[in-house]
């Protein structure tokens, strides 16, 4: 293990989103050594919310910076004022259907962004840079194999293509300018205050408000599952100790057929709310599916569990029974969530699938 590397002020771009937010919130309620600034910088796309963040939004470590990583004067500036020696780079458009239907904004968000950030390493040098990324990028796999640091890239979808052309920046501005950089890919994540377009909220949101369960397919599509606050506990152990110029994989090591994890969803509602699964189970819908559509998902874990010593602290047992009741728990949040954006992305996604 690299001895430990001090992280002392941290720029987290995207930290208003799912998995940025779980991070901040991570790093300033488990971890008891960090005692300098935590600067969130975020867009507020549609995915960003600051509810995800209430609970530290008034610790004195905490500030929020509303701003476009593309605006590479502002971040410069931030770097400088605040004197920022960590950036971690969550901010990124990150979903399929919407690369699919507009893969533009994808381009200009994931490779751009990512440009303009870099570049501002490359201007401060001390500044260690963490790039988060998916274990999308290696493409497809059959019924067997996992994903290695090792797995050329294979990516078939506009988000995977753009979140593979950052990562190859990024190393590549390791190599050529050497400054510090890191990157993760990590499997799909799931836990509280996800976004519902994604497949575990939206079956739960959809299940509580007796919505179709949209499956795409004939629901036979492998996922790995890895609970967001485990994942967060790995990036934090990366910054902390993770070898400059390296990659590693973080998953949860739990697989699952959409339509068993499906099901499993529906026997939990269920359970929780006294109904039969009958109720649930009536509302699933066999939908036409995603074009290039990646069968399988599975990531390979031993570098960081042995080289860092990480290991994720929830089962998917465990973490699905935290989520479903977080949700059950958060109306006011669901509530602020159905925006009338989400709602017309619903339809144009679904539209013609039937």
């Amino acid at each position: 293990m690299q001895a430990k590397r001090k992280v002392n002020n941290i720029l987290v771009t995207g930290g208003a989103g799912f998995i940025g937010s779980a991070f901040i919130r991570y790093l300033l309620k488990k971890v008891p050594n960090f005692n300098g600034l935590c600067l969130n910088f975020d867009l507020l796309t549609y995915a960003g919310n600051l509810q995800n963040l209430q609970e530290v939004d008034k610790d004195p470590r905490y500030r929020f910076q509303q701003g476009d990583i593309r605006n590479e004067a502002l971040v410069e500036h931030l770097c400088r004022e605040h004197e920022i020696d960590t950036i971690i780079h969550f901010a990124a458009e990150s979903h399929v259907d919407r690369s699919i239907l507009g893969p533009q904004a994808f381009i200009e968000t994931n490779v751009m962004g990512t440009f303009h950030l870099l570049e501002v390493v490359r201007k401060l040098p001390h500044i260690h840079f963490h790039h988060v990324s998916t274990d999308e990028v290696y493409g497809c796999l059959g019924d067997e194999g996992l994903f290695t640091e090792n797995t050329p890239y294979s990516p078939n979808s506009p988000y995977s293509a753009s979140k593979a052309s950052s990562d190859h920046l990024v190393r590549a501005y390791g190599t050529t300018y050497k400054i510090s950089t890191c990157i993760s890919n990590c499997s799909n994540n799931y836990g509280p205050y996800q976004f519902p377009e994604k497949l575990i909220p939206l079956m739960i949101m959809n299940c509580m408000t007796q919505k179709p369960l949209p499956v795409y397919g004939q629901g036979t599509n492998v996922r790995d599952w890895l609970y967001v606050d485990d994942h967060a506990k790995a990036l934090w152990m990366l910054l902390e100790h993770g070898l400059k110029g390296d990659t590693y994989n973080i998953g949860g090591e739990e697989e699952w057929r959409n339509i068993e994890l499906i099901h499993e969803i529906i026997r939990l509602l269920a359970e929780m709310n006294k109904v039969h699964p009958d109720v649930y189970s009536s509302l699933i819908t066999y939908v036409k599916d995603r074009p290039g559509h990646d069968f399988r998902y599975a990531i390979d874990c031993t570098k960081i569990k042995k080289e860092i010593g990480w290991t994720p602290d929830h089962n998917f047992s465990e973490g699905i029974q935290e989520t479903i009741q977080w949700y059950l728990s958060h109306p006011d949040w669901i509530e602020n969530i159905r925006s009338g954006a989400y709602l017309t992305w619903m339809e144009a996604n679904y539209a013609n699938r039937t």
